[in-house]
């Protein structure tokens, strides 16, 4: 479940700067004003839009300052929530969300800590099979993304986490570093923000197009995604959707191409949805060849997988 402000709030820190506590002023339960704690001209004010402060160091972020404060949303068009979600149970994706997310869950649980904090990153939407964490009052989540929603306590840059290191005792991230120009420095902050043995449970696409627009950089191929997570022990990985499904996306961004149509192209697709169906029939190594996305779950440690040892944890079909 959502934890309350009053939990988390002494864990807010300037981005950038984590040694430099956020002070947050309130009305009630309304947010109104965030401010770093330094005084002088080395202190920071921080806009607070729909009663969320906007925790960013905008001089070096892709988030723009004026497109946030004026509308209270991102320059980022994301399709409707309901139809991302039922076309991963449609196609399986979705069960095997959840099934990851519990078993994220039930690992962070395992420490043996009281109400554990887990980070959610990129959740201004509910991901798909979440509802294991957050029907949970056992774990509390602290979350935010580049906009506000109702599932949100701030609006932040992953790239600069305005929270104190070693604050967390796990985090999730789905669909998110696809997003971000530069994963690497991501996954640090992840890294800094996690007690010694949190969890992290990453969901990233591989053979999927180009989606909302000039906001998706980078693809990862599984191997590539257990790379980024180096500094993490594996506690299970592989692929989140295989070759059937990359075939119905290609087969959909294909049709888009010749008709210019969005509606049009998601219709005439839908037949090439049967080869995303038939992914249950083909081996998890050719999946992961094939794939269209990535999981990992895994525990910080404070040792990094040798570079000259990375091949060794190739899983494909292609040994």
């Amino acid at each position: 479940m959502l934890a309350e402000w009053g939990e988390v709030e002494h864990l807010m820190r300037q981005p950038g700067n984590p040694s430099v506590p956020i002070i947050l002023y309130r009305r009630g339960a309304t947010i109104t004003e965030a401010k770093s704690e330094l005084s002088g001209a080395r202190a920071a004010e921080y806009p607070v839009v729909h009663g969320q402060p906007a925790l960013i160091d905008f001089s070096c972020s892709l988030v723009r300052a004026d497109v946030l404060t004026a509308s209270g949303i991102s320059a980022i068009k994301r399709r409707p929530n309901w139809l991302r979600i039922t076309k991963g149970w449609l196609f399986g994706t979705a069960n095997l969300s959840a099934r990851n997310v519990v078993s994220f869950r039930d690992h962070v649980l395992s420490h043996g800590i009281e109400r554990p904090l887990v980070l959610m990153i990129g959740a201004a939407t509910k991901g798909a099979g979440t509802d294991g964490l957050y029907e949970t009052e056992a774990v509390r989540q602290i979350a935010f993304d580049i906009y506000p929603s109702a599932y949100t306590h701030f609006i932040a840059d992953a790239h600069q986490i305005p929270l104190a290191s070693g604050s967390v005792d796990g985090v999730c991230i789905q669909a998110v570093l696809e997003h971000v120009i530069n994963p690497e420095q991501v996954v640090s902050e992840i890294s800094r923000v996690l007690k010694p043995g949190g969890l992290v449970y990453a969901e990233t696409p591989f053979m999927q197009q180009v989606h909302e627009g000039a906001y998706d950089f980078t693809r990862f191929t599984e191997l590539g995604h257990r790379w980024l997570f180096r500094n993490f022990e594996t506690i299970s990985r592989g692929a989140l959707g295989g070759p059937g499904l990359s075939f119905y996306w290609a087969a959909k961004y294909f049709l888009r191409g010749l008709t210019r149509s969005r509606l049009l192209s998601d219709v005439l697709s839908l037949p090439f949805a049967l080869a995303a169906l038939m992914d249950g029939m083909i081996g998890e190594d050719h999946k992961i060849d094939g794939s269209n996305g990535a999981y990992f779950l895994g525990r910080l440690t404070g040792t990094s997988i040798p570079l000259s040892s990375i091949v060794d944890e190739y899983r494909g079909a292609q040994r």
